[in-house]
């Protein structure tokens, strides 16, 4: 055993004092090595979708949708891009039960070839509200009450009864569509509005779908609440356990797309996170499968340091006029800085396949190459090179 510098030391179980009853000696470095990790051990919660759990696995490609988009992820038939995922609640903090009735995260990493993707959804298709002005009083809503430190009905029902476009949504949640049974057995929608663009610039407008091979199994509140009080960590358990002995959770991925003209003159805001498009006038189109095939090695590591965020988009996806997109595209980045640090994109779990290229150095935590040998300032006589390739001419030159 060794402390946090590699120095081996010989007891973890005792400190040094001054004689058998003396006081500790402020040079016993291993106490002080020790508590001093410990005391910095936990970080800000996510102030949503705080409990959670995830894996790992494979997006491949079955069908052609390059009409829509250029996306590489898309790229051709057979394609397979790594992904992590992220199932969750979204009003309980850590170490509330998963079987609570509300929402599920959904939450999405695709890492392509051309930058990360993430596709930040729930397993519902529409959400409470759409103005995203409202997000922080909803979400005030679903909490503790600041007097009382319990959850306030109350609080719930003043806001949404105000609110009439969260009728859809409300009525969903207390359907035992409220009370999934574990996170494998319930769909994953992308929520919100997006824009495809293809290599001929065409774009249309889109939403996201994944459908459990598993199929759609829901708990009655009866036995919910059962099963959180005899297991309130019932639906990670599931997923872990299902991955650990080869039975691999598999969603279909499907697509619903909308031309520029549809949304002019569709019969209501196509752009409204409170609605959904009809799946006749839009009928589904298969894109590929996700494959969840791996536990995380370390849960805080791989799970708790993920940082997802819907303004990570990659070239053939972009955002659409959706209100409630607009504004979750500033909110994530914002949080992920106060909870992860302003380098959080250079974490393992975040980390891009392959090096950015770009101008951004320095700053808390930056425990990286740091861009090695790339100029800070923005070249302007490349001459069609990119950085790299420049830079290697350049010093051959010297």
């Amino acid at each position: 055993m060794t402390t946090s510098h590699g120095s081996l030391i010989e007891t973890r179980t005792a400190v040094l004092t001054a004689g058998e009853r003396g006081p500790m000696l402020l040079q016993d470095q291993v106490y002080l090595d020790e508590l001093m990790k410990f005391d910095r051990e936990r970080i800000p919660e996510r102030v949503v979708h705080a409990n959670g759990a995830g894996a790992f696995g494979y997006f491949v490609v079955t069908h052609d949708i390059t009409k829509y988009t250029k996306a590489s992820i898309f790229a051709k038939i057979g394609k397979r891009t790594p992904c992590f995922f992220r199932f969750s609640t979204v009003a309980g903090e850590k170490g509330s039960s998963d079987l609570m009735r509300d929402p599920r995260g959904f939450a999405m990493k695709y890492y392509t070839d051309e930058g990360n993707w993430d596709l930040v959804g729930n397993n519902s298709p529409i959400f409470f509200i759409r103005d995203p002005i409202l997000f922080p009083s909803f979400i005030h809503s679903q909490k503790r009450n600041p007097k009382t430190n319990l959850h306030d009905p109350n609080m719930v029902w003043d806001f949404v009864s105000l609110r009439p476009e969260a009728i859809n949504m409300i009525m969903r949640i207390f359907s035992d569509l409220g009370t999934p049974d574990g996170f494998r057995k319930m769909h994953g929608f992308g929520t919100n509005t997006f824009k495809l663009v293809n290599e001929n610039g065409t774009a249309v407008y889109c939403k996201f779908k994944l459908e459990s091979v598993q199929g759609v199994h829901n708990l009655t509140a009866e036995k919910a609440a059962k099963l959180a009080s005899e297991d309130p960590d019932y639906s990670t358990r599931d997923l872990y356990n299902a991955i650990a002995k080869g039975d691999f959770p598999k969603w279909n991925f499907k697509i619903q797309v909308m031309t520029f003209e549809e949304a002019n003159n569709y019969r209501y805001n196509p752009f409204d996170a409170t609605k959904t498009w009809s799946e006749i006038e839009f009928p589904l189109i298969s894109v590929g499968q996700v494959v969840l095939n791996k536990n995380p090695n370390n849960f805080f590591a791989q799970v708790e340091q993920a940082a997802f965020d819907p303004a990570r988009m990659v070239r053939g996806i972009e955002a659409s006029p959706d209100k409630l997109l607009q504004g979750r595209l500033f909110s994530y980045m914002d949080t992920h800085h106060h909870r992860l640090g302003p380098n959080h994109m250079i974490l393992p779990i975040n980390k891009l396949l392959k090096t950015p290229e770009n101008t951004q150095r320095d700053g808390l935590g930056r425990f990286d190459e740091n861009g090695e040998i790339l100029p800070t300032i923005i070249q302007i006589h490349l001459k069609g090179q990119n950085l790299l390739e420049y830079l290697h001419v350049k010093a051959i030159l010297l």
